[in-house]
């Protein structure tokens, strides 16, 4: 029996280029950008120097997006930029479309699904922060919950171009400052010891992890009604 002829070529280097995500238009002028511009918050355009041009409508997101958000997202994209979409590396959703008269219905659906079209221009942008409980096992609390109090309380910054410059904002969940670099960086932390709830700690936790994982040697292992536990030593506690 003959093999099929083969007539592709493995590459074994890595994931696939980013450029077959690139929006055809994007991938066609690349590095030929003649100017852009911001015609309104949230909408940027781009022309190249082949006279083809792309409009891009920007959105904040709620970075820890559930598959149904997702999908909504991915269903505007079908609607109005030919499927393509890329996040920002501070969690802003963007569709990018030849077509201008895309963008007016575009901003109108997104913002009835809930996700505010801004973020350009002189604004407030949207935080870039840690994973926080999600993924990182250092910090004893979350950014994610500080990053909601923040974006509501400047949410009109971030729809408007109003601020005397762009203003970048940025979360930690402990003092190593993942969330990286900004205008504004804000370090979570506690304002009093964490409390322990030894019915489900030793379900949840690694003791011995959680205990090497303390910088100041404040967690310690202790034994609670004839269970393992941990107990906090306040005066080394430096939350």
């Amino acid at each position: 029996m003959s093999s099929q002829e083969r007539t592709w070529k493995t590459i074994e280097s890595g994931p696939h280029t980013y450029e077959e995500a690139l929006h055809p238009v994007v991938r066609k002028n690349y590095g030929k950008w003649k100017y852009h511009e911001i015609p309104k918050p949230g909408v940027l355009k781009h022309v190249a120097e082949s006279g083809d041009t792309i409009w891009t409508v920007r959105a904040g997101t709620p970075r820890q997006d559930t598959i149904d958000k997702v999908r909504l997202l991915c269903d505007v994209a079908d609607k109005y930029s030919d499927g393509f979409l890329r996040f920002t590396v501070r969690n802003n959703v963007e569709f990018l479309t030849p077509n201008g008269e895309n963008v007016e219905p575009m901003i109108a659906e997104l913002e009835s699904l809930g996700f505010p079209v801004g973020g350009t221009g002189m604004c407030v942008s949207a935080v870039s922060h840690t994973q926080g409980w999600l993924h990182c096992d250092i910090p004893a609390t979350d950014a994610s919950g500080v990053v909601k109090s923040m974006m509501d309380t400047v949410y009109n910054e971030f729809k408007d171009m109003q601020m005397p410059n762009k203003v970048r904002l940025s979360t930690s969940c402990c003092s190593i400052n993942c969330g990286g670099q900004a205008d504004i960086a804000v370090v979570v932390k506690h304002t009093r010891p964490p409390r322990i709830n030894h019915e489900h700690l030793v379900k949840t936790c690694e003791l011995p992890k959680a205990v090497a994982r303390c910088p100041v040697a404040a967690i310690r292992p202790t034994v609670v009604d004839g269970k393992k536990s941990l107990m906090v030593d306040e005066a080394k506690c430096i939350c």
